[in-house]
């Protein structure tokens, strides 16, 4: 492993207990929770028993689970858009292909308006049943290839959109303000039980992904060379579709839409490691944790209000990948 790499896998830790000093709460300024965490262990002078309980509550409750919660995110959207970028041999390729994004949003939408189901479980399944939608308009004479299978993400992508902005019109104006608010994707709602609800198929994903790295290898050099190795690329890309997927919708479904993590950070992470993705995977997946944590800081501590974080990554984002863009030495095929 290169130091690149090292640096990349450590780089959210220190981001993360840095994090736990940012906030709003004037109760818990960097120094007073310095001082709280030598008093823990015993280094200063205990706090008085009501302001233990503030800062316990400031740090445990509610700046801990948003830290967890946002690396979980960034890595799982990061994770999946490298893996899709290598199925699809195309580098503007993202988790929200093949209509997650708006099967999520639809089924958010419509557990928001009428409360038969937490949004985070309708979201979960929207995004789940898009791309299942996506795959099986697909599949032809028992083949499914590349541009079919992005063609009909696009067609069931517009479909829940349409779905999406049906619910919209039907809802009442105070739903429709916390529709609105969950497409543009945020984590001011962060909980422990939305880091519990996101950690099992967000780890399930992902460790399945880590699994195929050799795999994705393969699919990126072409079908025929992946078939000259005695693989099946249409098995194989359905084998890497399904943990993909399902990081990404565990992802959308706790924070909204939000954009542009899971299609540019995986170059940065390129641009550092390579395009190996045996070593690229892993060093992308930190690089997404670590990178959603810093713009989730921003969001939340740069104004007096909090700026929903997709808004936030697709401003920071766009400027970034046209770039990229703009670098076009910079390659990704294996």
């Amino acid at each position: 492993m290169t130091a690149r790499a090292r640096l990349l896998w450590c780089l959210p830790l220190p981001l993360a207990a840095a994090s736990l000093l940012i906030g709003p709460s004037s109760m818990a300024a960097p120094g007073d929770v310095l001082t709280w965490l030598l008093a823990r262990l015993g280094l200063a002078p205990a706090f008085a028993p009501e302001r233990e309980a503030i800062m316990a509550s400031v740090l445990l409750d509610v700046r801990l689970p948003r830290v967890l919660l946002s690396m979980l995110v960034g890595a799982s959207l990061t994770g999946s858009g490298v893996a899709l970028q290598a199925v699809f041999r195309n580098p503007l390729v993202c988790p929200y292909v093949l209509g997650l994004a708006s099967g999520a949003a639809f089924g958010a939408a419509l557990a928001l308006a009428t409360g038969w189901l937490p949004p985070q479980v309708a979201a979960f399944a929207g995004g789940l049943a898009a791309v299942a939608l996506a795959y099986l308009l697909a599949r032809g004479r028992r083949e499914v290839s590349t541009v079919s299978l992005i063609l009909s993400g696009v067609i069931v992508g517009g479909f829940f959109t349409a779905l999406l902005t049906i619910v919209q019109f039907l809802s009442d104006p105070f739903k429709l303000q916390t529709i609105v608010h969950w497409t543009m994707g945020n984590l001011h709602a962060a909980s422990w039980s939305r880091v519990r609800s996101a950690a099992l198929p967000a780890a399930v994903g992902l460790g399945a992904l880590f699994a195929l790295r050799f795999r994705m290898n393969v699919l990126a050099l072409g079908d025929e060379e992946a078939r000259a190795v005695g693989l099946s690329p249409e098995r194989e890309r359905l084998l890497i579709l399904i943990p993909a997927t399902l990081a990404a919708s565990a992802a959308v479904a706790v924070s909204g839409v939000i954009g542009l993590v899971g299609l540019a950070v995986p170059h940065m992470a390129r641009m550092i490691v390579g395009p190996e993705n045996r070593r690229l995977l892993p060093a992308a997946v930190a690089l997404g944790a670590a990178f959603l944590l810093v713009v989730d800081d921003a969001a939340r501590s740069l104004f007096s209000f909090e700026l929903p974080i997709g808004i936030f990554t697709t401003l920071l984002g766009a400027p970034v990948f046209v770039w990229l863009i703009w670098r076009a030495r910079v390659g990704w095929e294996v």
